[in-house]
């Protein structure tokens, strides 16, 4: 089950959902496959689902202020990017719990992150290049987090 980044329509904000694919030992999060969603509930009030939420907040807005680098060209070592801009930084609106229903009618806990950009035009969806800057900065974070 993979990460999922959903555009908002004619809103410049997207929502990422990141089910929890492997037992976390170190957030005392082994048993993920529950039956229905009620039981998912029970994961994520739980204490070391609140530490996660705390872990992805700090990464999140680390990453947020740096994004990873897209990469560019070949990749050969000596290639070089010239383009020293950097983007405006995006703004966390939500970071929360969620329930994720797998196509066997399980279901896992997750994060559900919100992304919004204060600087894009009001009731306009989000250009293609800030939609790849948000898929890179979720791949980052389940990468850091280890949640695949």
């Amino acid at each position: 089950m993979p990460m999922r980044v959903i555009p908002d329509q004619n809103q410049p904000s997207a929502a990422i959902e990141i089910p929890l694919e492997k037992p976390l030992p170190d957030y005392d999060l082994e048993e993920l496959e529950k039956a229905t969603p009620r039981d998912v509930d029970g994961i994520l009030v739980t204490q070391g689902f609140r530490d996660l939420v705390d872990d992805a907040r700090g990464i999140l807005t680390e990453l947020i202020a740096a994004p990873p680098a897209e990469r560019r060209g070949s990749g050969k070592v000596l290639e070089i990017d010239l383009a020293t801009t950097q983007p405006h930084p995006l703004e966390i609106t939500q970071l929360t719990g969620a329930i994720c229903p797998t196509d066997d009618e399980i279901y896992r806990p997750g994060l559900w992150i919100v992304l919004f950009d204060p600087v894009a035009r009001p009731r306009s969806s989000l250009p293609e290049p800030t939609l790849r800057r948000i898929s890179a900065i979720a791949a980052e974070l389940v990468k850091r987090l280890e949640l695949a």
